[in-house]
């Protein structure tokens, strides 16, 4: 019976882990570096909040793809060949949408840690 409570520790621990732990191969940068990076013409923004969260507050230049549309969305509005920076509001949406976006074949993919609330 101990050996169920140390299996479930470990899979939580592990659940918990895989949550946090920037994904490969997806560029980290602060909204700092973001500031520098929206005159880029090269560069896809991608707000990946709500309708109403993106409505409420945005940065101008970023497209509203929700996170829960980006999978079906992304190939028909994004460039594989082209760096996409993803946004949300505290970087957890964004950083399960970098990681959705890696595994559709987008190379170059960037999340923004801290997100709008972060943005000054």
């Amino acid at each position: 019976m101990e050996y169920i409570n140390y299996l479930i520790i470990a899979l939580f621990a592990i659940f918990i882990i895989n949550r946090i732990i920037p994904v490969k191969g997806v560029r980290q940068i602060s909204t700092a570096d973001l500031k520098k990076e929206l005159n880029n013409q090269s560069i896809q923004l991608v707000d990946v909040r709500t309708p109403a969260e993106f409505k409420g507050n945005n940065i101008r230049g970023f497209k509203n793809l929700p996170l829960h549309q980006l999978s079906q969305k992304a190939e028909k509005e994004l460039s594989k060949d082209k760096e996409v920076i993803v946004i949300c509001q505290s970087g957890m949406r964004s950083q399960k949408a970098s990681k959705m976006l890696k595994k559709l074949g987008f190379m170059k993919v960037t999340n923004v840690k801290g997100g709008m609330s972060a943005w000054r």
